[in-house]
């Protein structure tokens, strides 16, 4: 069954793409459906994106909900263990 369900959010940041080269990320768009390449039935699948430079500035993500609950974690974690005064 396919959900639909997305959400954007507008980010700032870098990632490593096609070749090796890093490029700025602007975009992220995460929704929860059926995988291009990961072996499961549903994934969460994230995209990382700059637009404004084309399809080839993307890196994109699935994973199985446990991994992505487990990220989620691993996130707050590592966000809650900064000085607030860095991670704001």
């Amino acid at each position: 069954m396919c959900t639909y369900a997305t959400v954007q959010t507008t980010l700032d940041g870098s990632a490593k793409g096609p070749g090796s080269s890093w490029f700025h990320v602007t975009d992220g768009t995460v929704y929860f459906d059926h995988p291009v390449h990961a072996m499961a039935e549903h994934t969460l699948n994230i995209d990382f994106a700059d637009p404004a430079k084309g399809p080839s500035a993307r890196v994109a993500v699935e994973l199985t909900a446990a991994s992505a609950r487990s990220l989620i974690a691993a996130i707050e974690a590592a966000l809650d263990s900064a000085p607030a005064d860095l991670a704001g």
